[in-house]
């Protein structure tokens, strides 16, 4: 379990003000000391990440936040950083000590329950106060779940283990397929990996590995090759596959030498609707067709790394789209868990396959451009959209062609 990705985990945060025992709180949870535990206020500085097995869970990432009520430029900082995680959270444990309740707990309730975000309220402390029982009745007219807890004592752990496990969002116990759903049971797809520059040395990289154990769980089966073994390798099957994936920047090739009658697409589009939400997707990536030489476009990429010769988001991409375009485009990177405050100058937001980020910071930003009024997209369907093959990348998931196939006659409208 400690190999799990990061992105494959239950992401737990703990919200609340300075000095309410959120650090003690995670110590207690994972019997680590994770955390620094002080009684100064503002000890933690930026998010404390825990990757841990939390059985019957599995899987969870705890993340410890500064708090909230930061004062002063350097807290405005932390502040910032701690806004970040309500991106990525599927639980959120507001932390505030008992007897304490007002309307700054009020204010991050709020956010999570606008997020639709599960929320359990720790009142902890409580060798030294008992929680107000105007909150407790409160709190339980909104469906809250509450528990009392004294962590640097190790009281009340049990009981909140118990709550976060009644808490748990549904699709994190019973996920949606990969490409399992895509592969019947006994048939075989062709997995396209280039091994380039940018391939890690000796491995696979995670959209790959996962895709496949994907399969196998299905009771399927696959081929891997590269993309210049692809046509040798289906003219010797005796039946064709059920799939072709290919990594998006061998799309050209790969659908020249894949029969017309045998679907396709590639792991970024795959990963769009695991990750995020596909078909809000499609709709933000047929914005291309409304680009004009000038526009600024931002490119989100979820790990940081250095760039290596033909970068796909720095090089690639923006070559593409500005082929297609026909002029300059102004393009702005942006990696990790950082993202404008304000989107509005976008004409479009371009986030990468997402495999290191969880769905739910995946949707969040998909919330935040629709919500901006700027299309979202990332780079598989960029990708094929840019050069042409994008209904045949989305031919197996007929909900996403039907949408394209709604909206083109209105992209060829004029004045459109």
């Amino acid at each position: 379990m400690k190999a799990t990705p990061k992105g494959m985990r239950l992401h737990i945060g703990l919200f609340g003000r300075r000095n309410v025992g959120k650090s003690s709180l995670l110590n207690a949870l994972t019997r680590q000391n994770v955390s620094i535990v002080s009684n100064v206020a503002g000890t933690t500085t930026d998010a404390v990440e825990k990757p841990m097995e939390m059985l019957p869970i599995g899987p969870v990432l705890f993340i410890d936040t500064a708090g909230i009520d930061d004062v002063g430029a350097l807290g405005e900082m932390r502040v910032q950083k701690t806004r970040q995680v309500f991106d990525r959270t599927d639980i959120g444990l507001i932390v505030a000590e008992a007897g304490r309740w007002d309307d700054f707990e009020d204010a991050i309730l709020a956010e999570l329950q606008q997020r639709q975000i599960p929320v359990v309220v720790v009142f902890n402390k409580t060798d030294i106060a008992q929680p107000d029982t105007g909150h407790l009745e409160s709190l339980s007219q909104k469906d809250v779940p509450c528990v009392a807890t004294a962590a640097e004592k190790g009281e009340g752990i049990i009981e909140l283990r118990e709550s976060l496990i009644r808490t748990v969002p549904e699709e994190f116990i019973n996920p949606p397929s990969i490409v399992g759903d895509l592969v019947p049971s006994g048939e075989m797809a062709v997995l396209v990996v280039p091994i380039d520059m940018e391939a890690p040395k000796g491995r696979l990289i995670l959209p790959q590995v996962q895709s496949i154990r994907d399969i196998l769980d299905n009771d399927a089966y696959c081929m891997v090759v590269k993309e210049r073994e692809l046509r040798d390798a289906l003219d010797r099957l005796k039946r064709p596959p059920a799939l072709v994936v290919t990594d998006s920047q061998a799309f050209l090739k790969v659908a020249g030498d894949t029969p017309d009658d045998v679907l396709m697409t590639s792991f970024s589009i795959l990963f769009a609707r695991y990750k995020g939400d596909l078909s809000a997707y499609v709709r933000g990536t047929m914005a291309i067709e409304n680009l004009v030489p000038g526009d600024r476009i931002l490119i989100a990429e979820s790990c940081s790394h250095h760039p290596i010769g033909e970068d796909i988001g720095r090089v690639k991409i923006p070559r593409w789209l500005q082929q297609y375009v026909g002029g300059k485009l102004e393009f702005v990177h942006v990696q990790g868990h950082d993202f404008p405050e304000d989107i509005s100058s976008y004409k479009l937001v371009i986030n990468c396959g997402s495999c290191m980020w969880n769905r739910r910071e995946v949707l969040s930003r998909i919330m935040r451009c629709q919500e901006a009024g700027v299309p979202c997209s990332n780079y598989g369907l960029t990708i094929a959209y840019s050069l042409g093959i994008f209904e045949r990348a989305l031919k197996p998931f007929p909900a996403a062609e039907d949408i394209y196939r709604e909206m083109s006659p209105v992209l060829s409208t004029p004045g459109y």
